[in-house]
């Protein structure tokens, strides 16, 4: 017996709270790119969250984390798929994880958003094993946090050079 597709759009996901998340707040419904769209999604979220204590943006991220295996778990069996590319929430954290403690400013964002995507979608090891050997919701999100780990280092560096 085969099950069919779920039907996928806005208003289906909104019956689907952990979908919702999980989708980007719809953004994973881009036709073409969902995980540049789904870093864009996180954008208004740091941006809200960039004047919070490190101790307090570390504990929503660490949460957004923890949550994020269930809501990536919850999306991914939606749409019956391993690691769908509309599940963004994984994107969502590892920008998050970019921007722990960065320098302040829109330059910084877009640094931050440029150097999550290109190792988000480089996968230099150990982002590429994480993505190959972890499975479910936890596979969705770790090789994005790693990503974003990454990317913090490098616009740490990058700041520390240019000051």
């Amino acid at each position: 017996m085969t099950t069919s597709q779920p039907k996928v759009n806005f208003v289906e996901i909104l019956k689907r709270p952990a979908c919702f998340f999980g989708l980007g707040f719809g953004s994973g419904l881009a036709p073409f790119a969902p995980g540049t769209f789904g870093t864009l999604a996180a954008l208004p979220i740091y941006w809200l969250m960039k004047d919070l204590t490190v101790a307090i943006y570390l504990t929503i991220t660490i949460v957004a984390f923890i949550v994020g295996i269930w809501i990536c778990q919850q999306s991914a069996d939606w749409l019956g798929k391993e690691d769908p590319s509309a599940v963004v929430w994984d994107e969502i954290v590892g920008y998050l994880v970019t921007m722990i403690a960065a320098p302040t400013g829109w330059q910084w964002m877009l640094a931050g958003f440029f150097l999550f995507r290109f190792f988000d979608i480089l996968k230099p090891w150990p982002i590429s094993w994480a993505d190959k050997k972890l499975h479910g919701g936890l596979g969705i999100m770790v090789d994005d946090v790693i990503a974003g780990l990454f990317s913090l280092i490098f616009i740490h560096g990058l700041y520390l050079y240019m000051n």
